[in-house]
């Protein structure tokens, strides 16, 4: 009887080990999937950053044909203590509220001699500071 009992385990134990990974298996699934996420993630990472700067120029080309629309209006661009805050006042955006880029900062306008310039502090929210994007350099 005993015998029997422990050629049934035996089998039990055999059905139970081929039904299950062993360590060896999942230490290689492991590992693959370690491997994939090193080549993987740093390309996803930097994108994100990236596509925020082209979107800060492109609502920035908006501000920027907006301003040259208010120039049609009144012959010249508001001053640079008007600021955008002119352009709200006289109803030029539809939401009557500032834009903001990407980072949820307000843009910096300047008004330069019968120009302008419109600045994003970035993602440091800091001005004149390196990662700064400027409607000047904007493709």
């Amino acid at each position: 009887m005993k015998q029997k009992q422990k050629i049934s385990l035996k089998k039990k134990l055999r059905r139970n080990l081929k039904k299950a990974f062993s360590l060896i298996e999942l230490m290689v699934v492991i590992i693959i999937l370690g491997l994939l996420a090193g080549f993987v993630l740093p390309n996803l990472i930097g994108k994100s950053d990236e596509a925020k700067e082209k979107l800060v120029c492109i609502q920035m080309k908006s501000v920027a044909q907006t301003l040259k629309m208010y120039k049609l209006d009144y012959s010249s661009y508001p001053s640079t203590k008007e600021g955008l805050k002119a352009l709200v006042d006289k109803k030029y955006f539809e939401e009557a509220k500032l834009p903001k880029d990407s980072w949820d900062n307000k843009y910096i306008y300047l008004n330069t001699n019968n120009s302008f310039e419109l600045v994003s502090s970035g993602a440091d929210k800091k001005e004149n500071t390196k990662d700064d994007i400027y409607y000047s350099k904007c493709k």
